[in-house]
């Protein structure tokens, strides 16, 4: 018997992309992370366009998940764990508009719920939260060459100082969520 898979796609920008995507690459019950650019007035940007910080794109990725396995709302506990929603257009050395923290949502309920849990957050962190919660825009594909990033350049010097610290917190924080 063929099942088919009902999967359900959060989009988010906390920093650099190459870093929500290698943390939800490893979480149970995501399908698929691609990288991407969203929230700008510029159609199809480049990266060098978006990294000028003159677009209104943010880094985002999109990830889709089995919401049988995962849930929208643990997608953004984790979310709210390896970034931090408290630096206004800034992740680390990472600033500009381009890295801010911002959930797009697709609907009613994705909304009530990143409000939920943004209100959870509220008690986590020492200060206010600056994460945007806008509605879904238009989706632009980053380049090829983004997607996969951490997997195909572990020892990268970004990678390796930037990228691999969150993705061990992850494995920490949410060993419960290790893919198997």
């Amino acid at each position: 018997m063929n099942s088919i898979v009902k999967t359900e796609t959060a989009t988010l920008g906390g920093g650099c992309f190459w870093c929500l995507e290698a943390v939800y690459q490893e979480m149970r019950g995501v399908t698929h992370v691609e990288s991407g650019y969203m929230g700008g007035q510029i159609a199809n940007p480049s990266y060098d366009q978006v990294c000028e910080g003159t677009t209104g794109h943010a880094e985002i990725v999109r990830v889709s998940f089995d919401p049988e396995l995962t849930s929208f709302r643990e997608i953004l506990e984790v979310f709210f764990t390896i970034h931090d929603p408290t630096t206004l257009n800034r992740q680390g050395n990472d600033v500009g508009t381009q890295y801010r923290s911002v959930i797009f949502y697709e609907s009613e309920e994705q909304q009530t719920i990143a409000r939920q849990v943004m209100a959870d957050m509220l008690a986590v962190w020492d200060a206010p939260l600056v994460t945007q919660l806008l509605p879904l825009t238009t989706y632009y594909k980053a380049e090829d060459y983004h997607q996969n990033y951490f997997r195909q350049h572990p020892l990268q010097g970004y990678c390796a100082f930037v990228v691999a610290p969150k993705v061990a917190k992850f494995r920490t924080s949410f060993a419960h969520k290790l893919r198997s």
